[in-house]
């Protein structure tokens, strides 16, 4: 009997132990908290994926503009290589979203609980990295139309 109530006793401390596995007063997970937060950061970025859309077209129009009139490109030959610059940085940005996308698996180790924080926790500095690159890159995008 002494076993049995020491076997209890050592499965309840080991289960309190277990940060991954304790549930919030919400009733969620660690799991489920960064999950969550994965998901605001991804709901950022296709946010921003419009707007980086919408920047690019108008770089691309300025873009061709300086092309179908070299001459009158020479006078600003140093804002046509901002622009350029810009334009660049924007696609990059949009290309580490689509493949942060690509590579993210939202059932990755549903079954480890353990190993699914950990993830979670990588993908959560990667997607928070890849919006830190889109807003920059929106910022300085923005700031260049507004010379024009």
């Amino acid at each position: 009997m002494k076993f049995l109530y020491l076997s209890l006793l050592i499965s309840f401390v080991a289960g309190c132990n277990n940060e991954t596995n304790t549930k919030s007063s919400e009733g969620k997970t660690r799991a489920d908290t960064l999950m969550n937060e994965v998901m605001q950061h991804h709901n950022e970025g296709m946010a921003a994926m419009s707007k980086i859309d919408d920047r690019s077209k108008k770089m691309q129009l300025i873009l061709d503009s300086f092309r179908a009139h070299p001459l009158a490109g020479q006078n600003s030959r140093s804002y046509q290589e901002h622009i350029d610059s810009a334009f660049q940085n924007l696609k990059r940005a949009n290309a580490a979203m689509e493949n942060w996308m690509d590579h993210f698996n939202m059932d990755s180790f549903s079954n480890n609980l353990s190993e699914r924080v950990r993830y979670l926790e990588s993908e959560k500095l990667k997607i928070s990295a890849v919006n830190d690159t889109m807003m920059k890159s929106l910022k300085v995008a923005d700031s260049l139309l507004e010379k024009k």
